[in-house]
C-alpha cells in the first residue's frame, strides 16, 4: 500500500498531511494537498492574531470589518460560549486593558476541518498542532504533556477528528473566562468527535473548566475525552477508545 507525506509551516506550526492507498502516488493527491495548504494560508491571512494585516488585527485596532467568514466565526464563537456554559470565550483580556477578539481556540480546528475537505475520497489524515482530521482508520498517539518525547496512549481513530488543548507548548495560554485567570488545573485535554471545529472548542473549554469537565464531556453525544490533571493523573470518559498508557 502506497503512502505519501507532506508538511508545510502554516499558522505558526507544522501542518502535515498523510495519504495512503493505491491512489497515493496519483498526481491528484498532490493537487488536493496543495489546495489544503493554500486554503489554510488564506484563512490564516484573515484570522491570525499575529499578523498586523489580518482582519482579526483590524478588529482589535477598532476598525469595522465586513466579511462573511468573520461573521461566520463570530456566530460560531457565540454558539461555543453557549455549548460550553461560558467556558469558551473569544474575548480575552488585552495587554493594555479591556478585551480583544481572539477566536484562535475555534478557528484552528475549523480551518483544518474546512481545508481537509479537499482530500475527501482519499484515505488520509491532516494534523496541525494537536488537531487532526482522520479519514479511514489510523493509529493516533496522544503526547504526554509532561514528557514531550513520550505518549500517554495510542488509539485507533476511524473517520473522526481529534483535538488536544493545553499548555505543553505555549504555556498557560488558556484563560478561565469566569475567573479571568490562566487555567492550570489541567495539563491537557484530548477530545475525539465527528467535527474538528467542536472537538477543538470542547478541548479548549475543558482546560478552562478543569478536572470537573470530565462529567460534562462524558455527556456529549458522540464524543470521547482524555484529560491530564496538573499532577499527571489521567481522567477518561467511559467511551474513550482504549486504555491509557502509564
Amino acid at each position: 500500500m502506497g503512502r505519501r507525506a507532506f508538511v508545510e509551516q502554516i499558522m505558526g506550526l507544522p501542518v502535515s498531511v498523510h495519504v495512503r492507498g493505491p491512489t497515493a502516488a496519483d498526481p491528484s493527491v498532490a493537487r488536493a494537498v496543495e489546495a489544503v495548504f493554500a486554503e489554510l494560508r488564506a484563512l490564516d491571512a484573515v484570522f491570525s492574531t499575529y499578523r498586523e494585516d489580518s482582519l482579526v488585527s483590524a478588529i482589535n485596532n477598532g476598525e469595522q470589518v465586513d466579511h462573511p467568514l468573520v461573521d461566520a466565526i463570530i456566530e460560531l464563537c457565540a454558539q461555543a460560549g453557549e455549548r460550553t456554559y461560558g467556558y469558551f470565550d473569544c474575548r480575552l483580556p488585552a495587554p493594555t486593558g479591556g478585551t480583544w477578539f481572539d477566536p484562535s481556540g475555534l478557528v484552528k480546528g475549523w480551518a483544518v476541518e474546512r481545508a481537509a475537505a479537499h482530500l475527501d475520497g482519499f484515505d488520509y489524515y491532516v494534523s496541525a498542532g494537536g488537531d487532526m482530521v482522520v479519514r479511514g482508520t489510523w493509529r493516533v498517539g496522544v503526547q504526554d504533556p509532561i514528557r514531550s518525547d513520550q505518549l500517554i496512549t495510542v488509539v485507533d481513530v476511524s473517520n473522526a477528528c481529534v483535538a488536544t488543548s493545553g499548555g505543553a507548548h505555549r504555556g498557560s495560554h488558556i484563560v478561565d473566562p469566569h475567573s479571568g485567570r490562566p487555567a492550570r488545573d489541567l495539563l491537557a485535554a484530548t477530545v475525539i468527535g465527528p467535527s474538528l471545529t467542536w472537538a477543538d472548542v470542547y478541548a479548549t473549554a475543558a482546560v478552562a473548566r478543569g478536572p470537573q469537565a470530565i462529567a460534562w464531556l462524558a455527556g456529549l453525544p458522540g464524543h470521547a475525552a482524555l484529560l491530564v490533571t496538573g499532577d499527571g493523573n489521567l481522567l477518561a470518559t467511559p467511551d474513550w477508545p482504549g486504555p491509557a498508557l502509564s
